[in-house]
């Protein structure tokens, strides 16, 4: 399932979430740059690496991506959950909320593996902890997703959040069980489930005000 869009609009312009997503465009196309050799070297510079963990790579690592389909997929799932979670949770303390979301992500991922010499790196963790602050939030919502059915057909239907959220959560839970005992690097399932507790837990705490939607 492709998420394309939700339902509820943004009622404040979402200056965080664009902010971090043009930080994070800036890093990729920074990576796309750099000439042939010298990509490796950034990554481990500033992705995490538990078995040789350089503490603000914790931070670093959340703004650097393996490829145009990690960058695209992960801004697009930050975009459209990340303004009305902001909504709720106000610009600045949506900045430190998606941090330790990202943080905790981190942390999990490191506890997983703490031998891996393999660079992890992208937002995902911090963007988990923003769907499970939107799972929270906004359970009535619903996500306007393209489902392909077939090779060439595909129908676009709208998806109750909290089903959208489950199902891609438990997907997350299942692969990080079928990985246990693996060294794993580069996008960690473990961090997204980590990441998206923190931002169920985070959530109350975090919000601003009380909003009641239908």
């Amino acid at each position: 399932m492709i998420p394309l869009r939700d339902v509820i609009p943004s009622r404040t312009v979402p200056f965080v979430t664009i902010l971090l997503i043009a930080l994070n465009a800036l890093a990729f196309f920074f990576e796309l740059s750099l000439p042939q050799g010298a990509l490796e070297p950034f990554l481990r510079t500033f992705g995490i690496v538990p078995g040789a963990l350089v503490w603000p790579t914790i931070i670093t690592s959340m703004f650097i991506h393996g490829g145009w389909l990690h960058f695209l997929g992960n801004m697009l799932y930050l975009w459209i959950f990340g303004d009305n979670v902001e909504d709720q949770l106000g610009h600045f303390r949506y900045l430190v909320f998606y941090l330790l979301c990202g943080t905790v992500a981190g942390l999990a991922h490191i506890y997983m593996n703490p031998t891996s010499m393999i660079p992890t790196l992208g937002a995902s963790g911090a963007i988990a902890g923003v769907m499970g602050a939107y799972f929270v939030l906004f359970p009535h919502s619903r996500i306007l997703t393209l489902v392909p059915l077939f090779l060439f057909y595909a129908r676009i239907i709208e998806v109750p959040a909290i089903v959208f959220l489950g199902i891609w959560f438990v997907i997350q839970f299942l692969s990080g069980a079928a990985s246990t005992g693996t060294q794993m690097g580069g996008v960690a399932v473990w961090a997204h489930v980590a990441g998206f507790l923190a931002g169920m837990a985070g959530a109350p705490i975090f919000r601003k005000r009380q909003t009641y939607w239908a």
